[in-house]
């Protein structure tokens, strides 16, 4: 089991800057480019329904309901990063998820929030 498992987030490298603050500390906001967001709804897999039933009657985490989200949101989140970049921007403040069930056929996420070009301040 890896970290990315049951988790998740911008990894280093990115070229898309991802802060769910509303400035960036070190970064002056040059362009606002505007609302961008990352969508995908996934459909529960009949097996991890049957297992999430019968975990249910014991209690406890749901692991494969858990893993399947956190790879949902990433890629929401991976997404919403490509739509920005296509826009010309370097980076995304106020990011949120919104996550919604719909009518138990899947789980609707949204990654969102607001594309702006920022340059470095000068040290």
């Amino acid at each position: 089991m890896s970290l990315d498992d049951y988790g998740g987030g911008q990894h280093e490298q990115s070229d898309v800057l991802v802060v769910t603050t509303n400035d960036l500390p070190g970064y002056r906001v040059t362009r606002v480019v505007g609302e961008v967001f990352g969508l995908t709804v996934r459909s529960r897999h009949v097996g991890s329904q049957i297992g999430a039933g019968l975990k249910s009657l014991v209690g406890g985490e749901l692991r494969g309901l858990t893993k399947t989200l956190a790879e949902t949101r990433t890629q929401a989140m991976e997404r919403l990063m490509e739509q920005a970049r296509a826009r010309g921007a370097n980076a995304v403040l106020a990011f949120r998820f919104d996550v919604t069930s719909g009518a138990d056929v899947g789980t609707e996420v949204c990654a969102y929030g607001t594309a702006v070009v920022v340059e470095a301040l000068p040290a």
